[in-house]
């Protein structure tokens, strides 16, 4: 871990310990505790949305002879990585690209067809967060919510825009000529040359229909939360209608989203839910008592990714 991901993670830790203390770790800890009958059934909606995103990472990798198992188990690896180990969201992608590499997919495509997914999955995000606001839009006529929602998406657009913007303009190109170099010096690393991964990247953008079945995909997996959401808050003795859930999950996953670089989002996840809750009247400690189901969740099913790998 860098000092600036542990500082990231100490001040997001500092947050949650800040929030909890404000709302009570009592109260949150027996709501948990009677809803806990809802985990497992969440589990399998997980499960569910990470099948989703797996059949969505193999339409950017173009199939690559690689069966949907295989691919599945790649992707919940990378989910288990990325939400149970202090990697600020970027150490999963490395652990399920290694896992493909292992299966046979060459280098070059794995590293394309992760970025991809990468952006795709990002693209499709902000639909849904878009989708989110909508709703909100029909649910509630008062609107001060508007401004800081709208700069966030404004925002996440730039950013999905600037990066695909730099991948058009050869950004892995410096990639290329980087490993050329490190190979140069250490000859260990020829063998894994990254020769025309511009290219390759440039194909599977172009490849129209894998690139609408993947967004489609992601777009389903992000809309299947929704169901988590709703679930969770039944247990938790606080019922919402599925709009309400879909738009909780809509927004609260935009801001961990927002919190990357914070290892597992750590007290970024928690605001989220405490705001966006807080506009159905949802309290703070049920609000906070759904994102720690959410985070037993991963645990539950992260775990055994981590042994898996």
């Amino acid at each position: 871990m860098t000092w600036r991901s542990a500082a990231a993670l100490a001040a997001g830790c500092l947050a949650l310990l800040w929030i909890l203390h404000s709302v009570g770790l009592a109260t949150i800890t027996a709501d948990v505790a009677r809803a806990g009958w809802a985990l497992p059934a969440m589990g399998a909606i997980h499960l569910g949305q990470l099948f989703l995103s797996a059949l969505a990472w193999r339409c950017s990798l173009g199939g690559a002879a690689l069966s949907q198992p295989q691919v599945f188990i790649a992707r919940w690896v990378r989910e288990g990585v990325n939400a149970l180990l202090p990697v600020a969201q970027v150490g999963g992608q490395v652990a399920g690209g290694t896992i493909l590499v292992r299966r046979g997919v060459p280098p070059v495509l794995t590293i394309a067809g992760t970025i991809l997914d990468l952006t795709l999955e990002a693209a499709s995000q902000l639909i849904f967060t878009l989708a989110g606001i909508g709703l909100l839009l029909g649910l509630r006529d008062e609107r001060a919510w508007l401004g800081w929602v709208s700069g966030g998406v404004a925002l996440s657009a730039a950013g999905v825009a600037g990066f695909v913007a730099a991948q058009r303009m050869g950004l892995l190109r410096l990639v290329e000529t980087g490993m050329e170099r490190l190979a140069r010096q250490w000859p260990a690393l020829g063998s894994w040359s990254l020769e025309g991964l511009h290219e390759t990247l440039m194909r599977r953008q172009a490849d129209r229909k894998a690139v609408v079945q993947a967004m489609l995909l992601h777009s389903s997996s992000w809309s299947v939360g929704a169901l988590e959401v709703w679930l969770a808050l039944l247990a938790l003795g606080h019922r919402v209608g599925l709009a309400e859930a879909f738009v909780i999950e809509s927004l609260a996953m935009a801001a961990r989203s927002a919190g990357f670089a914070v290892p597992g989002a750590v007290g970024v996840q928690e605001g989220g839910f405490v705001l966006v809750c807080g506009l159905f009247g949802v309290p703070a400690e049920t609000a906070l008592a759904l994102s720690v189901l959410k985070r037993l969740r991963e645990v539950l099913i992260g775990a055994p990714a981590l042994m898996a790998r």
